[in-house]
């Protein structure tokens, strides 16, 4: 009999249902594995708290060589433990270890009876009052921040505003411009097509739901089917299904945004764009990049769908400091900040520009 080039073999069939009882026989590692998922590894103690944010300091055996703090600010949408995800894939136990005394905003869950709550409350009030009382804390005068994609954003926005406040600044994946709209997500939100004032009249904050959805639009394919392939193909694989889990955790923890923060994060900056052009006002105050005079170091991410290094890359040409720094690493919006990669090459290099322009503990 003539075998056909599509047709299976009883050699194949085999293979096929060996393979297969192999996955079965896995399957409840692969359930232990999920159900033992660890995130948010380094030790750390809540030194604030207020409404629903929390400030957490991480805890260290090594000795801490730097005056100067480090705060850690991410954004209103997932939860901040992407930036301390598991052991070797930990952007806050780079710092921490490398002696300096690092803290971490959790923004927490906002109530519907925070709906009302705008960029004035969370970067002038909550932000502002982070700030302070870490200074106080540590009997400094300035602290470094690190912000991560909106949380970069806003980190830019309190720099511009309290320039006294920063010693240095570290954006990861923070968009400034969105003045281009080629990408997918820009073209979503454009206000033709995305009435935002509508959503959060009827929905009073930015469902977390939505949110979710919405990204994973941005590559279906990838984020609904291939990655399930990826699993079915490593369930053998411890190290695979610790990664796997602990990034699926991360990723299904959306949090909704509070209403009048997203309404106006999203006309402001992402639809008028005056953050750049020096339009953008917090409570009377109007926000000048050009007044953020500290060391820079802006990372950038080649693989972003989200953030495009054209949203980052043009805060060059408007900010006043001297001591401006660039990388644009071969990486995604997260694996900026889990990758191994990114962990191995590109975290080293940002603790080391940080030492040299913090000071050290006499």
């Amino acid at each position: 009999m003539t075998t056909l080039p599509w047709m299976f073999t009883p050699a194949d069939l085999q293979r096929q249902w060996d393979e297969f009882s192999r996955k079965l026989a896995a399957m409840p590692k692969a359930m232990e594995a999920a159900k033992n998922v660890r995130v948010g590894v380094t030790p750390s103690e809540t030194v604030y708290r207020r409404d629903t944010l929390k400030l957490h300091r991480y805890l260290s055996d090594h000795p801490k060589l730097y005056d100067t703090p480090l705060l850690c600010v991410f954004a209103l949408v997932n939860r901040p433990y992407i930036l301390d995800l598991k052991p070797k894939k930990s952007v806050v136990a780079h710092f921490n270890d490398g002696g300096f005394d690092t803290y971490k905003i959790d923004w927490g869950v906002p109530s519907h009876a925070q709906r009302f709550l705008n960029m004035k409350d969370y970067i002038e009030g909550y932000l502002d009052d982070i700030v302070d009382h870490v200074r106080r804390r540590t009997g400094t005068d300035q602290i470094n921040v690190l912000g991560y994609c909106m949380g970069g954003s806003m980190s830019a926005i309190y720099t511009a505003l309290h320039p006294d406040k920063v010693k240095n600044l570290i954006l990861m994946a923070a968009p400034v411009d969105w003045t281009s709209n080629e990408h997918l997500l820009a073209r979503w939100t454009q206000p033709d097509v995305f009435d935002v004032d509508r959503l959060i009249d009827v929905c009073g904050n930015c469902p977390a739901e939505m949110l979710q959805g919405s990204f994973m639009l941005l590559k279906p394919i990838s984020t609904m089917v291939e990655k399930y392939f990826t699993f079915y193909d490593n369930m053998e694989n411890e190290k695979f299904l610790e990664d796997f889990f602990a990034m699926e955790t991360w990723l299904n923890d959306n949090i909704p945004v509070a209403g009048e923060m997203f309404r106006e994060f999203v006309k402001y900056c992402m639809q008028q764009n005056r953050l750049i052009k020096g339009e953008l006002t917090v409570g009377d105050r109007t926000v000048d990049l050009g007044e953020i005079k500290c060391p820079v170091l802006n990372l950038t991410a080649e693989h972003d769908h989200l953030v495009p290094c054209g949203q980052s890359l043009p805060l060059e040409g408007v900010v006043g400091s001297s001591d401006y720094t660039s990388i644009s690493f071969p990486a995604g919006h997260i694996g900026l900040a889990v990758g191994s990669k990114a962990n191995r090459e590109l975290w080293p290099k940002a603790c080391e520009w940080l030492a040299e322009r913090s000071d050290r503990l006499s």
